[in-house]
């Protein structure tokens, strides 16, 4: 087809393709989700629904986008790896971006009656996101480790702020209380004050949550004498790991792997 004299108007169009030879990063982060959750009542200080909710988004992401090969999330936050070979929508930012934007946002919409079954929408959830390259495996996992620490902190301040104020101090007076304290003071509230030991709480809330494939054992049928048989096929898995020691790596060495 001949081009038309308005075509013109691409040569606008900026070249965003990202660097070849970098790991990519897309975080997707939850806008306004204070008031969402306050809207929806989300339990404090976490919502286990919600946070599966998160979690059944982004191992949906792994399933459809195979280039995406790991995910970590806490709380309204995402962040998913695509390796340094990937060449996902010719490694051009804007499109990597709004589809992935645009796809956990319409899962997230569709799966909502699954785990809020008794529970109606009442307004649009919303995602914002960024793009962000690094030259080094080795660099992503100092990533990975920066936001499960971040996880940490901000889980045991949460619970510890929420276990005041649901036992009458108010949100000002919760907010003093804990100013200043290190994880050892935290720790030491929660026991002492409500019989609470934080490292007995769910991984999910502490560690948050991991999304990889793994190779797992599954039945694929039955034989005559209905003995179950199974195979070893590859599956998106989700867990709730430590990712900032070397153990969950040197077992699943291919996600970082340098090719």
């Amino acid at each position: 087809m001949a081009n038309s004299k308005y075509e013109y108007v691409k040569k606008f169009e900026t070249d965003d393709k990202l660097p070849p030879f970098n790991w990519i990063v897309v975080r997707i982060d939850g806008c306004h989700f204070h008031q969402f959750s306050a809207e929806h009542s989300f339990e404090k200080p976490n919502d286990e629904n919600a946070l599966n909710l998160m979690n059944s988004c982004a191992l949906s992401m792994l399933e459809q986008f195979p280039d995406f090969v790991f995910a970590y999330g806490v709380s309204d936050e995402y962040s998913f790896i695509l390796k340094e070979t990937s060449i996902f929508y010719q490694r051009r930012a804007s499109k990597i971006l709004s589809l992935s934007v645009s796809y956990f946002t319409s899962v997230y919409v569709m799966k909502w009656k699954e785990f809020f079954p008794h529970k109606e929408l009442k307004g649009p959830p919303f995602f914002d996101g960024r793009v962000v390259c690094y030259p080094k495996a080795k660099i992503i996992r100092d990533y990975l480790s920066w936001r499960q620490v971040d996880c940490h902190i901000n889980n045991q301040y949460n619970t510890c702020f929420w276990m005041l104020v649901k036992s009458g101090k108010t949100e000002r007076e919760a907010q003093e209380l804990l100013k200043g304290t290190v994880a050892k003071d935290k720790n030491e509230l929660l026991f002492q004050q409500f019989g609470v030991n934080y490292n007995k709480l769910p991984a999910m809330f502490r560690k948050g949550s991991c999304v990889y494939r793994d190779k797992v054992e599954e039945t694929v049928k039955t034989d005559e004498g209905g003995n179950p048989i199974r195979r070893t096929r590859t599956k998106v898995v989700i867990g709730h790991l430590d990712i900032i020691g070397p153990n969950f790596w040197s077992e699943h060495p291919y996600i970082l792997n340098e090719d």
